[in-house]
């Protein structure tokens, strides 16, 4: 779904729709260009290149004001990162790499990011760290935030709206509380237990 929206793969039916603007089917450097970010779950940074050169690889279609505000942002964020530019990505850890591959997609300055397992392979406190960020992204820059993750009582904690999608089809819709708490779609499907009535 997140590469559809990212104009990674053949619509075969129906619309993707931003802000009523119908988008389907666009080239995915237009669908970026129009302030939408895609971060798959593997491969989302230049292995062999190093931090600083992922970063201006990431900035490459933006200006200088806007690249160095991108990069402020990133580094408040991420700060550990200042002491990794020279390092060749593929030498981090798998949290570190998250952090280098966020704050790419922050020097762009988007309105939506789209976040593909972003704790997957992680340590459960790197897992932590990354979902905390994650919700920062929503809370203090005001970004739009589309989560698929596997870990999913953290997700829902963090998250406001809800949708579960069970062999492509939605089963569910409605706000992250509701689904958090709810007895059998939550045991069914996202291995939830809900807190016993006291």
């Amino acid at each position: 779904m997140l590469k559809t929206v990212a104009g990674l793969t053949t619509v075969l039916g129906g619309t993707v729709e931003i802000d009523g603007h119908d988008i389907t089917g666009l080239p995915a450097h237009v669908i970026a260009k129009k302030g939408i970010a895609y971060l798959p779950q593997t491969e989302s940074t230049f292995t062999q290149l190093t931090v600083s050169e992922n970063l201006k690889m990431a900035g490459y279609t933006v200006e200088k004001t806007q690249y160095d505000e991108g990069l402020m942002t990133g580094l408040r964020m991420f700060p550990q990162l200042s002491n990794y530019m020279a390092s060749k990505v593929q030498n981090l850890s798998g949290g570190e790499r998250q952090m280098v591959a966020m704050t790419m997609a922050l020097i762009r300055k988007p309105t939506i990011i789209m976040l593909d397992e972003p704790t997957a392979n992680l340590s459960p406190k790197l897992a932590t760290e990354v979902l905390k960020n994650v919700g920062s992204l929503s809370q203090d820059l005001k970004m739009a935030v589309l989560l698929v993750e596997q870990n999913a009582r953290k997700a829902l904690e963090i998250g406001d709206r809800a949708y579960l999608l069970v062999g492509g089809k939605k089963v569910f819709e409605g706000s992250a509380k509701e689904l958090l708490e709810h007895k059998e779609l939550g045991q069914m499907y996202l291995g939830v237990k809900t807190a016993a009535p006291t």
